[in-house]
């Protein structure tokens, strides 16, 4: 290639925009996790407002973009052609791992991978300098940044504890002031929150959003000639006071006399403000680097140097960047912000741990969430020994969540937790961020606002004896997942920038190639898991109060079970007889996913039971022992799913052929039972069970006979224990797999009547 770095700014331009539209998804949990959750507004609304502030923000976001060029490292101890490096890999690395988080919908800091792919690539490129020189590798300081990469590792750590800390704190204190009917108090107390509220979001706005803007370090007549930066760092109480009088006597005027809700108002503020916030500051992790590498570009091209011997010293000055480019990437984020489906992911996983109500748990239980849930009750019953009992119940009374009979088929459109709680997320986040900007920490905006939202949840009693163990192993997942961030951000970085600097005209193609090959792989890979989750077999919910209304109900569900079970048990034999190792590992994700649905209907019961009446309790019976029957059916399937790929996985001997054969018959006949039942079941034909009941015994027979078969020959010619053990646990797992079908069309067949009409279920309400 004659001009290799003319490509390479065309590359990073491009990947700017990817990084744009993967960044978006991942860090609108910030500012629109709690808009969302509370439901104070709905949801177009607060997409405009988020749009309105993203769009604010990265116009007024040039002031922070010296971060990529000088932030991390030392420009002057690289030429052109190192930077170039550095920077490919950092974009690069940055669009995978910012994309893999979205995927699995966990929400991670872009500061922070930025930050420790900017110090991996440059840590990389610095040590294969000072080895081509036969320097010493201690010299690798002189390239760094060491001071603010230690802010950043500090700013991490602190971040964690303390917006926990502070979240809980905050939250307690005004749930015990404002409980749950907080919209029944005076408007004097609504207006002191608000004016407490609003006071810290919109300093926040002029602390975090403007002040690394170009425009906070100009001077001003009406501020005495001193900056707008200036005078936010030393005016803090005379603004803060100010604002609270105004705020406080503004937000009175808009209960009294506009009977405005507060709190919704605070909400709206304060998306706005934090959106604002992310677009201002955030901005340099997505196009940072890409308008590093132009200004390098252009100052090489400038020179007529050689790419290798031209010294970046030009980094460490201010450039001045193009407001209309900062439009252009700002309308991208827009744009993502309102049609990315992960974005949606990951903000479902914040609101998810957060929620006050029942939801389906995500994260699995482990040894540390069940101490640290442990060590909070021994805590809770020291407390309760040293308060008062009188103190005590007038606390809970204060955090008595309001009872809400409505059903679970409705509970989608309850909001995650209340406009209290979503309004102090918003505030505290505010505040914190505020106070460590004023005080140079580096600080990473997902951190915050996740760690807040958890802290509040913790405090408002969210996390209950039910959910809470769930809950704090999310946590412990997602922050898991932030050091995962950081510790892969530099290695891979500096792993990709070590390639590019082995031949760059040949790895900067490859490399570039297969990033954008993964990113594709990955949209199918989540476009195809979104068409699996509305796939037309998933198990749906009984809601009718009738037995004959939840036979009727639950039919579509048993059929679905027979079909996929059907086919289960058949490719569990054909992976045997043609030791497809491919074909069983898949089979058994296929009875996993099978398995887990009738898992998440038993569930259920709670809710459906408690939505019957008196009257319906024989309907609540026939469904437990519909729902056990179907449990044991799964069960069956799934052992006989792992058997078999067990013994091809571990190269046991193949199944002599009459086995094969033997197997196929049973098959055969058991593929012939299920269509039969599935078309029952399909067309609502119950009558015809009475009759598929009738090859029960011709087929226990067909079992019996095949085990007598495998007696006899294990006693006179059988040579593989492993190939009886199989053989006989798959016959023996047949039969208990007929036992629960049979004993399903049996509950079916008694309980079913023609005569009888089944209850219809009510039609939801609009709200």
């Amino acid at each position: 290639m004659e001009n290799i770095y003319l490509y390479m700014i065309i590359a990073l331009a491009i990947l700017a925009i990817a990084d744009l539209v993967v960044g978006v998804s991942n860090d609108a949990v910030n500012f629109l996790n709690s808009a969302i959750g509370s439901k104070a507004i709905s949801f177009k609304t607060i997409m405009i407002v988020a749009s309105l502030g993203v769009a604010v923000g990265a116009v007024f976001s040039s002031g922070m973009m010296e971060v990529a060029r000088k932030g991390i490292f030392n420009p002057s101890q690289f030429m052109f052609d190192e930077i170039m490096i550095i920077f490919m890999a950092v974009m690069i690395t940055d669009i995978l791992l910012l994309d893999f988080f979205n995927s699995v919908g966990m929400p991670t800091s872009t500061t922070v991978s930025i930050v420790f792919e900017l110090l991996g690539a440059a840590v990389a490129v610095a040590l294969i300098k000072i080895g081509h020189n036969s320097g010493d590798f201690g010299e690798v300081i002189r390239y760094i940044n060491t001071s603010k990469a230690s802010q950043i590792i500090f700013g991490i750590l602190l971040s964690v504890v303390v917006a926990f800390s502070v979240g809980a704190f905050v939250q307690w204190i005004s749930r015990l002031l404002l409980s749950y009917n907080f919209e029944k108090k005076a408007n004097w107390v609504g207006a002191l929150f608000g004016g407490i509220a609003l006071t810290a979001i919109t300093y926040f706005i002029f602390m975090k959003g403007l002040k690394g803007t170009s425009y906070a370090k100009e001077s001003f007549e009406i501020l005495g000639g001193a900056t707008m930066k200036d005078f936010l760092e030393k005016q803090v109480l005379s603004i803060v006071a100010a604002s609270l009088v105004f705020w406080s006597i503004l937000s009175f005027l808009f209960i009294s006399a506009l009977k405005t809700n507060i709190y919704k108002l605070i909400i709206i503020v304060g998306t706005f403000a934090l959106a604002l916030a992310f677009a201002g500051n955030d901005l340099v992790n997505f196009i940072g680097v890409p308008m590093a590498a132009y200004n390098a570009y252009d100052a090489w091209m400038a020179s007529g140097d050689v790419a290798s011997s031209f010294s970046m010293e030009i980094l460490a000055e201010k450039v001045p960047t193009n407001n209309w480019l900062l439009l252009a990437a700002g309308m991208i984020m827009v744009v993502t912000l309102w049609f990315s489906t992960k974005a949606k992911n990951v903000v479902k996983t914040s609101l998810d741990l957060s929620s006050q109500s029942n939801t389906k748990e995500r994260f699995q239980p482990n040894f540390l969430s069940r101490s640290f849930v442990r060590s909070a009750m021994l805590m809770s019953q020291m407390s309760s020994y040293i308060l008062p009992e009188s103190w005590q119940q007038k606390i809970d009374k204060q955090f008595e969540a309001p009872k809400l009979n409505i059903p679970k088929n409705k509970e989608v459109e309850l909001p995650a937790f209340d406009l209290v709680r979503a309004a102090v997320n918003l505030m505290v986040a505010a505040v914190l961020i505020s106070i460590a900007t004023s005080y140079k920490l580096p600080l990473s905006t997902t951190y915050v606002t996740f760690m807040v939202a958890m802290g509040s949840s913790l405090a408002d009693r969210a996390w209950g004896a039910e959910s809470a163990v769930y809950r704090v192993a999310g946590v412990i997942n997602v922050i898991g997942g932030w050091f995962f961030t950081a510790i892969s951000a530099f290695l891979a970085a500096a792993l990709v920038a070590y390639l590019l600097n082995l031949n760059v005209n040949v790895m900067f193609p490859i490399l570039l190639l297969t990033a954008f090959a993964l990113l594709i792989r990955s949209s199918m890979a989540h476009n195809k898991k979104l068409k699996v989750t509305k796939a037309e077999d998933s198990l749906t919910k009984a809601e009718s109060s009738s037995i004959q209304g939840v036979i009727h109900e639950s039919a579509k569900n048993i059929a679905n079970v027979v079909k996929r079970g059907n086919r289960i048990y058949t490719n569990a034999i054909n992976g045997l007889a043609t030791q497809d190792l491919s074909m069983l590992k898949k089979n058994k994700k296929q009875v996993k996913k099978l398995s887990d649905e009738v898992d998440d209907l038993r569930d259920n019961i709670f809710y459906f039971i408690k939505n019957l009446d008196e009257s319906s309790v024989g309907a609540s019976n026939f469904y437990i022992h519909i729902l056990s029957y179907l449990q044991d059916m799964t069960q069956s399937l799934e052992y006989i799913s792992k058997a078999s790929h067990k013994h091809i996985h571990n190269n046991h001997k193949k199944l002599k052929f009459n086995q094969i054969k033997e197997l196929k018959q049973v098959d055969e006949k058991l593929e012939a039972l299920f269509n039969d039942t599935r078309q029952a079941f399909d067309s609502g034909s119950f009558d015809q069970i009475g009759e598929i009941l009738n090859e029960k015994t011709e087929l226990y027979a067909l079992v019996k006979e095949k085990i007598s078969a495998q007696v006899e020959r294990t006693r006179t010619e059988e040579s593989s224990p492993k190939n009886t053990t199989l053989y006989f646990s798959l016959l023996l797992e047949t039969k208990d797999l007929l036992n629960a079908t049979m004993n399903l069309l049996e509950e079916y067949n008694t309980s079913f009547d023609s005569k009888i009409p089944p209850a219809k279920v009510l039609e939801k309400e609009e709200e």
